[in-house]
């Protein structure tokens, strides 16, 4: 409700007596001890003991999108295993090992156990629950086929989070490896080229010219080392501050990645998969296509295809086919708009679009393999070329001084 002052959840432990006299105990959140009481007299139990729960020296952690994929896969097992839908939340809630995860599972719980849908209750809940998440639901409880959605909803969580996940695998690698290869460059300018060049200055003959490049490099380093530093660290910051409050910014970003070599089909290719996949997992759920292209243009995962998916959202609201509105951007493949056109024709366009999902989310895993394949000789070189040249530029009067002996 508008205006309404957020009180803040703890967590509980209780014990009590059913009305058959049955001993029973739980967990769950409430905002203080007298709340929890008044809750489960509200229940039919007794209240016998109730405590309050205190974690310490212990992080509470965070949730993640993948707790959040296992969470919807568990939910929909139990829902279509006949088990009551707040048993099925204590059961969730209570088993799992992420404490803010537990957290979460049991504040939904108390929503739903008071009388809220299980779309408002998920809904209080943004950073976790997407509003595509929260629509699947909706449909799911408006047409009597919750664990039917809800298991959609865990197959595209999982299939999203796997290709973010190969996606995030295949650039870490390389960037790590660069970032040492820095690292070790660095510490040998400041620390390492100096002890040759003190050796260097008895010699009383003339340095070769890399040798006298590379010892400028480390007296450069050594004297302005931290304006290098601060200059990078305010850039990197400042990057960061504007991509967050510009979209423009993030488009251009996004527009760039695109059209690189082998990194841009990768992410073309992983964009069109996350089109796709929603796509197919809204409209399968029975959410007209114009509300579906909503959400589907938040999930590209790309600025580019989000702004030419709205643009086509607002061609087929003005009566134009889905095929021809994606062919107006010409940023997907004519296999994609052939599918499309296949499934609008025979009426089975989520079928359509899960195959055309299923073929890119397996060819930006074959692409991310062989572009680790690929990056592995190439950053062995770069290593060698940086670490091996330092070694090179520092040997080099010594090998001369050999010669001429």
């Amino acid at each position: 409700m508008a205006g309404s002052i957020a009180v803040k959840q703890s967590p509980f432990t209780w014990e009590g007596t059913d009305t058959k006299g049955n001993r029973v105990k739980g967990k769950t959140v409430a905002a203080d001890e007298a709340a929890v009481r008044a809750e489960l007299r509200r229940q039919g139990v007794v209240p016998v003991r109730v405590r309050k729960q205190t974690v310490l020296f212990q992080s509470k952690g965070r949730v993640t999108p993948e707790d959040i994929a296992i969470f919807s896969r568990q939910l929909a097992t139990m829902l279509t295993a006949g088990i009551p839908l707040v048993q099925a939340f204590e059961i969730v809630g209570n088993g799992h090992e992420n404490p803010a995860m537990a957290e979460l599972i049991l504040a939904v719980k108390q929503d739903v156990e008071g009388g809220t849908a299980l779309a408002e209750a998920l809904a209080k809940h943004p950073l976790h629950f997407d509003d595509l998440y929260v629509n699947l639901v909706e449909a799911g409880e408006q047409a009597g086929a919750l664990e039917t959605l809800l298991d959609k909803i865990a197959t595209y969580k999982e299939k999203t989070e796997a290709i973010k996940k190969k996606i995030k695998k295949a650039l870490f690698y390389p960037a790590a490896v660069l970032v040492v290869a820095a690292i070790v460059t660095t510490i040998l300018l400041i620390f390492v080229i100096p002890e040759f060049e003190n050796l260097f200055q008895g010699f009383g003959a003339d340095l070769p010219a890399f040798t006298r490049l590379v010892i400028g490099l480390s007296e450069f380093m050594r004297s302005q080392g931290w304006l290098v530093a601060f200059v990078i660290g305010g850039s990197i910051t400042g990057y960061l501050y504007m991509k967050k409050r510009s979209k423009r910014l993030r488009e251009m970003q996004d527009r760039v990645v695109l059209k690189l070599p082998i990194i841009g089909n990768i992410m073309n290719k992983a964009a069109i998969a996350r089109f796709a996949r929603t796509l197919s997992t809204m409209f399968s759920a029975g959410v007209p296509l114009v509300e579906a292209l909503d959400s589907v243009a938040g999930a590209c995962g790309n600025v580019v295809f989000e702004n030419a998916v709205m643009e086509m959202k607002d061609e087929v609201a003005t009566g134009q086919r889905l095929q021809r509105a994606m062919e107006n951007t010409e940023l997907f493949p004519n296999m994609v708009i052939q599918m499309v056109a296949v499934g609008e024709e025979s009426g089975s366009l989520d079928e359509m679009s899960a195959k055309v999902a299923d073929f890119y989310e397996e060819d930006v895993d074959n692409a991310v393999d062989s572009l680790s394949s690929l990056l592995e000789p190439m950053i062995m070189a770069i290593l060698g070329v940086l670490v091996g040249g330092l070694v090179i530029a520092m040997y080099l009067p010594i090998f001369k001084m050999g010669a001429v002996i």
